[in-house]
């Protein structure tokens, strides 16, 4: 089973135990989005149910007095516009398990969206009479400031990781053992901008060094073909060199980057790595494996200009993502510009 396949399976485990502690017509929605819809977007929908239906538990006096489990179809008729601005207003800070959990403007409008599409299915299929969800407009989003690294912070980054600069006494115990792994993942993340999943989820036969390139499984549920360049190619080398020395556990034989347990190398791994070197390099950025990404990204289209490369590259759907992403790269280049024009002609007096 391959790495997607594995957490496709996972994801579906998780789904079925929520819709367990949903009210029973919920099925429906779900079995009908099943064919257009990722795994991991259905979990996203079942975890922002589950806050839906216990809001209603909770402040509802008709819900409150039944288990969530029992809470039939018609309640949905009984929600009002009114009542779904009080979850909106809810979802903003609310205790969960002892936790508070915030919502800031993108994860109220992704459980906005949610409940769109939930009462939307219940109302195209004429077994609710309204659709109140359909009055609430999906709240403003404000542009996040694109983080990266600039060319210089990530030849020090690379230098540091290669050297093992700047390391706790601890860290550097296990430097020794990780820095041609790590380096590894650093120069790929660096050098072809592909995700963290796509990365841990690399299997040995999907890295064809010979003609420098790598086949990973994009979140549209494709496969595509990656190229990289000499300096990915000899980190990789460098790494395979040693990983064919590596006894994987039963299960991880084909895993590509492998853990200190010899097992496939997680997301939140990478994650904490990246975090470990990158904040040696820079105080004033939180950079994540997404920031290497966008840093990749930034690096192909002022080098290009070519705005549906770098798309194409990236792996985006849809062009605008990409063009929204990097237009600030155009602001620059247009503030270069501001003295080309002379409105009048050097004289001397």
């Amino acid at each position: 089973m391959k790495y997607y396949e594995e957490q496709d399976k996972k994801n579906i485990e998780k789904i079925r135990e929520i819709l367990g502690e949903l009210p029973s017509f919920c099925k429906s929605f779900f079995y009908d989005i099943a064919d257009y819809t990722s795994t991991r977007t259905r979990l996203a929908y079942a975890y922002d149910l589950k806050v839906f239906f216990a809001f209603l538990h909770k402040n509802n006096s008709v819900c409150g007095k039944m288990e969530i489990t029992e809470i039939p179809i018609t309640v949905l008729d009984l929600i009002t516009k009114d009542d779904i601005l009080e979850y909106l207003d809810y979802m903003t800070l609310y205790d969960k398990d002892g936790r508070e959990i915030m919502n800031k403007e993108r994860g109220k409008a992704r459980k906005i969206a949610s409940l769109r599409s939930f009462y939307n299915y219940f109302y195209r299929s004429e077994k609710i009479e309204k659709n109140p969800a359909s009055l609430i407009p999906i709240p403003r989003q404000h542009e996040k400031e694109i983080i990266r690294l600039e060319p210089q912070e990530v030849a020090i980054l690379l230098d540091q990781v290669e050297r093992g600069e700047k390391l706790t006494k601890s860290q550097l115990r296990y430097h020794k053992i990780n820095k041609v792994r790590d380096i590894a993942i650093l120069t790929l993340l660096l050098g072809t901008g592909i995700r963290v999943s796509e990365c841990v989820g690399l299997n040995i036969s999907d890295v064809d060094l010979d003609n420098g390139a790598l086949v990973v499984h994009r979140k549209g549920g494709y496969d595509a073909t990656i190229y990289f360049g000499f300096e990915v190619e000899n980190a990789l080398r460098d790494y395979m060199d040693k990983r064919e020395d590596m006894i994987p556990e039963t299960g991880h034989e084909d895993a590509f980057f492998i853990s200190m347990q010899n097992k496939r190398l997680s997301v939140r791994s990478v994650e904490k790595m990246v975090k470990k070197y990158t904040q040696n390099v820079t105080t004033l950025k939180k950079i994540t494996p997404h920031k290497l990404r966008s840093t990749y990204g930034t690096s192909l289209y002022k080098e290009t200009g070519d705005i549906y490369l770098v798309a194409s590259v990236l792996g985006h759907s849809d062009v605008n993502t990409t063009r929204k992403h990097y237009a600030a790269i155009n602001d620059e280049k247009r503030m270069k510009v501001t003295n080309a024009v002379k409105l009048r002609a050097d004289r001397q007096e």
